[in-house]
């Protein structure tokens, strides 16, 4: 596991004054931000408050009108007229659950990080021939090496799809799934594309439809900044007729299943009728935001870190150009010790989460997702120079 170092060569610069520019104003009725970590984030309090209203019958007519209009909305965030599938799991439930609908025998999982690594592991748990793709960690994986792979993986049979991790939480890096999904489409058009968005969806635009994706995943903990609990799947006519001739899909995750109640508004098992609350109210607050401006906002947040971690001494792990912009990974070029660290912030009511298996204390991870807005980021870079300042000085 190799990483390079990045340094502010490849970081536009960003003045303080565009730090504090109108545009990214924090909302009055926002607390300040405490977890900084790549999820779970903080949930708003009107947010967190929806989950105490009294329990309903989950096959009641109230139930169907919040799943409907919770399902509308997110078709939204997707940019997609494709269904979308709500389930209480967390994002590595819909892995498996990709794997079990979209795969007969066949598939390549290109490895760059922990979660794409999951991935693979998911496959090889459900019985399926997984092909491990290995891309060094904190770089992208990109279309020339998905062609290659999926060109030699073709000489010896079909291969049934391909999973990619958009945003791997674990290196702060993005990988173009856009470019990725075009090539895939002109090598093997019968092969579907299964994308995990876990940490990104919301954060930044992924549309479904328009870049031909078959699968898209996420859950609720990360930039949709609800509590942990639900996990959500744009879907594809192509994989649901895919998944028809499947056989050993499951019963839970069964994609077949989980549509035929979507058409009525509702889930084959009980749902997580308080989470499903929490949901509508910060769908709302989504919306309300308007999903340009929220970009525009997560990625003004990933460019203030960056900008900061390379001019504080410090470094990005992640391969310039393809750096995340809802989690920054930090190159620890200071040295500093992490569990100081975050025992000095957490007497400031904030966290920074450390780097990744490896990158333990030789990194470490800022989440700048979901209620996260420039403000939150000020005093946070100000509380880690106050640490820094005493720890060297």
């Amino acid at each position: 596991m190799t990483a390079t170092v990045h340094s502010s060569e490849a970081v536009g610069k960003l003045s303080k004054a565009r730090w504090e520019r109108a545009d990214f104003v924090t909302p009055a009725d926002k607390p300040p931000q405490r977890l900084f970590v790549p999820g779970p984030t903080d949930v708003h309090p009107a947010t967190l408050a929806a989950q105490g209203a009294p329990m309903i019958g989950h096959r009641s007519e109230e139930l169907e009108s919040l799943f409907g209009k919770c399902s509308a909305q997110l078709q939204a965030l997707y940019h997609t007229e494709a269904r979308v599938f709500t389930v209480a799991a967390s994002g590595s439930g819909l892995q498996e659950a990709a794997v079990r609908n979209a795969v007969s025998e066949r598939v390549i999982n290109f490895v760059n990080g922990a979660f794409s690594q999951r991935w693979h592991d998911v496959s090889v748990g459900c019985g399926k021939e997984a092909i491990a793709v290995e891309v060094p960690w904190c770089t992208a994986v990109k279309a020339e090496q998905v062609e290659e792979a999926l060109q030699g993986a073709l000489a010896d049979g079909p291969v049934d799809a391909i999973t990619v991790v958009h945003n791997e939480t674990s290196t702060g890096v993005a990988s173009p799934v856009e470019a990725i999904a075009a090539c895939v489409r002109r090598v093997s058009p019968e092969t579907l594309v299964l994308v995990d968005a876990v940490s990104s969806f919301s954060g930044v635009r992924l549309p479904f439809d328009e870049w031909g994706l078959d699968l898209l995943l996420t859950s609720s903990q990360k930039a949709l900044a609800v509590p942990p609990g639900l996990a959500f799947a744009a879907v594809s006519d192509r994989l649901m007729e895919r998944a028809a001739a499947v056989s050993n899909r499951g019963w839970y995750f069964d994609f077949l299943q989980l549509d035929k109640y979507r058409q009525r508004s509702t889930t084959p098992a009980t749902p997580a009728i308080s989470l499903m609350r929490a949901l509508s109210v910060q769908l709302d607050r989504i919306l309300d935001e308007g999903l340009e401006a929220r970009y525009a906002r997560h990625a003004f947040c990933g460019q203030m870190s960056r900008e900061w971690a390379v001019t504080n001494g410090f470094g990005l792990m992640a391969e310039s150009g393809y750096e995340s912009d809802t989690v920054t990974t930090v190159e620890n070029g200071r040295g500093l010790e992490m569990g100081d660290l975050n025992r000095f912030l957490e007497g400031q009511e904030m966290q920074v989460a450390s780097g990744y298996g490896a990158y333990r204390g030789k990194a470490f991870r800022i989440g700048h997702m979901g209620e996260v807005w420039p403000s939150d980021l000020e005093r946070l870079f100000a509380a880690i120079e106050e640490f820094a300042a005493g720890e060297q000085g």
